[in-house]
């Protein structure tokens, strides 16, 4: 075994410099609440359930709760920027983790994508319409890249004020709206009736509604960066689960009601083409000028979004790279301790990709969106099943006597994931959006993502013994006293 590798002052990330909402803005500023319910939970009602969307989001809330408390559990012993990565690595051993380090590599880069695109598009479309000015989308999903790019230079806190700020904007006027429905007349009792519950395509709402949850599990991501990380990130875990659970459905319950719980489905399909049922329903209860700040707000939420994903992605290319996965230059720093060399091979992939969507003449949101954020959620989803699966295996290892947070309530929620991901699978083109050969044949990446890991973990063992055995030394850098990661 060789000496656990030490972290010099330009491989380090800023530590001690984020509370307990300080990472729950980041994650759920990587949710964007305003974003998903303008498009996820409208496509949900419109393909899903209809009414019984809120019940939906209830059970998810539920299942990822449950997966939570493992989650949580194990952040209290494991403090590393890899995330999902770190935490297999402990579980399930390198192998795995180098699956998952592939997995999360190619879901939160496509992810960072898809974003970019939709950003592009949006904006687009909200500032022409308010402007009159009508560039280009991709010149607009520049734009977005590189202020993204100089704020995330200006350190995480940095970041997570701005977040901060944003979400406050975004949930407040979605606040707004759902008093107003509210008051006006009360919400639907009817949406948690069996028949409306169980109405429709549920597999497809649970899918949208999982969807929406998509990048509240990375407080791990930025557990080096926490102060007191084996207390902060739990804690960050369940307000950002909770939040965007009730949030989320509280929300959705609203616009349910608006339309009613029996008209919801076929009243947000008759939106789906244009994608304005929120806006729709704010116009009749806000008025105008409101709907035009929710429409100003959306860009703000989609600008977010972007950053916050872009954190996320970047801290796993960090991570990867501060182990010798990936090229170590990647792993430098700022002095204020900003990966930025991983910062910078992100966004160009991300507008890259983006580009060539642009070049070959393709519709952003019907396009470039739907399959890079398709494959994305799938990703994301998947990593938290391999989680799932590392924290039961890691704490029954342990024979850890805490039965309901390390066994009980993570195994239910493995099941609920199981479930989510079979559905997504399944019905990846409505995922995606298109059921175009190449993008129903994304999922392949996973077994690709498989294969390749398998095998570079072999190549390692062999070839480069330092390195493979490195992977775990990286992962105790921060600890006390833990057990190494078995082989």
């Amino acid at each position: 075994m060789t000496a656990p590798a030490t972290t010099s002052q330009h491989d380090a990330l800023s530590r001690n410099s984020l509370g307990v909402f300080g990472v729950a803005f980041l994650v759920l500023a990587a949710v964007a609440p305003l974003t998903g319910i303008v498009v996820i939970t409208a496509i949900g009602i419109a393909l899903g359930n209809g009414g019984g969307m809120v019940a939906s989001f209830i059970a998810v809330t539920a299942v990822l709760l449950l997966f939570g408390t493992g989650y949580a559990r194990m952040s209290s012993e494991l403090v590393n920027a890899g995330g999902f990565y770190s935490f297999v690595l402990r579980g399930l051993g390198r192998p795995a983790a180098l699956v998952t380090g592939l997995v999360a590599m190619i879901g939160y880069n496509f992810f960072v994508a898809g974003a970019v695109g939709t950003i592009g598009f949006f904006a687009q479309t909200v500032i022409a319409q308010l402007t009159g000015l009508d560039l280009h989308w991709y010149i607009w999903a520049v734009i977005s890249v590189v202020a993204a790019f100089a704020l995330s230079r200006q350190g995480i806190g940095f970041s997570a004020k701005v977040l901060g700020a944003s979400l406050v904007c975004e949930v407040l006027i979605l606040l707004v709206f759902d008093f107003a429905v509210l008051f006006t007349h009360g919400f639907d009792l009817d949406v948690f009736k069996p028949d409306v519950a169980f109405s429709g395509a549920v597999g497809i709402a649970f899918l949208f509604a999982s969807n929406a949850f998509v990048g509240v599990e990375a407080t791990g991501l930025f557990s080096e960066e926490a102060r007191d990380a084996k207390r902060t990130i739990p804690r960050a875990t369940f307000v950002a689960i909770g939040f965007i659970g009730v949030f989320a459905a509280f929300t959705t319950w609203a616009i349910v009601s608006a339309t009613g719980a029996a008209q919801a489905q076929d009243v947000a399909l008759g939106h789906l083409e244009a994608g304005d049922l929120v806006f729709s329903l704010s116009s009749s209860y806000l008025g105008a000028a409101l709907t035009t700040v929710m429409m100003a707000l959306l860009l703000v939420s989609l600008f977010a979004a972007l950053m916050a994903l872009h954190n996320s992605a970047t801290r796993y290319i960090y991570s990867l790279s501060r182990a010798r996965i990936l090229p170590q230059s990647l792993s430098r720093t700022r002095n204020n301790g900003v990966p930025e060399r991983a910062s910078i091979v992100q966004f160009v992939f991300a507008t890259a990709v983006a580009g060539l969507f642009a070049l070959a003449g393709l519709d952003p949101i019907t396009s470039l969106v739907p399959s890079m954020t398709g494959f994305g959620t799938l990703g994301i989803i998947t990593l938290q099943l391999l989680a799932a699966v590392a924290i039961v295996v890691h704490f029954r290892r342990t024979r850890d006597r805490r039965l309901f947070s390390t066994l009980i309530a993570p195994g239910i929620g493995l099941l609920g994931l199981l479930v989510i991901v079979v559905l997504a699978i399944i019905n990846f083109p409505v995922l995606a959006g298109s059921d175009a050969p190449i993008i129903a044949g994304l999922p392949l990446l996973l077994l690709a993502a498989l294969a390749g890991g398998l095998l570079w973990a072999a190549y390692l063992r062999r070839n480069r013994p330092e390195v493979y055995d490195g992977l775990n030394h990286d992962l105790e850098r921060f600890e006390d006293n833990v057990p190494e990661a078995h082989q």
